[in-house]
């Protein structure tokens, strides 16, 4: 299976930057997308941004439109989310995947087995 390697979460103040990084050892099928979730402490985990391989289209939440940039690097088999503007609302622990799905009304994850993540704390 894809394995992913995520990092670049940090302690920073609103209005500042992070860039989060996620490597992958393979890939999902055509079918699929990869982007990012994330899960504040007592929240429900939510979707972020997710980035189409064959098309290079990109889909954000409306919370981060704007503010959020999620790119890639083929020679690197990374995908990166670019955060810009933080606010402390954006504080969670963000995860990456490889299996994402629109499913007509919301995005989910074909599989559950969300990985350690990364800590995103942004201060008041």
């Amino acid at each position: 299976q894809v394995q992913l390697v995520e990092s670049g979460g940090g302690l920073v103040q609103a209005g500042g930057s992070l860039r989060l990084s996620c490597a992958a050892s393979g890939r999902s099928a055509s079918n699929y997308h990869m982007g990012w979730f994330r899960q504040a402490p007592g929240k429900e985990r939510e979707f972020v941004a997710a980035f189409s391989w064959s098309s290079g289209y990109t889909y954000y939440a409306d919370s981060v439109k704007g503010r959020f940039t999620i790119s890639r690097d083929n020679a690197k088999n990374t995908v990166y989310l670019q955060m810009d503007s933080l606010k402390p609302e954006d504080t969670a622990v963000y995860n990456c995947a490889a299996d994402l799905l629109w499913n007509g009304s919301r995005w989910t994850k074909a599989r559950d087995d969300w990985g350690q993540g990364t800590q995103v704390t942004v201060s008041s």
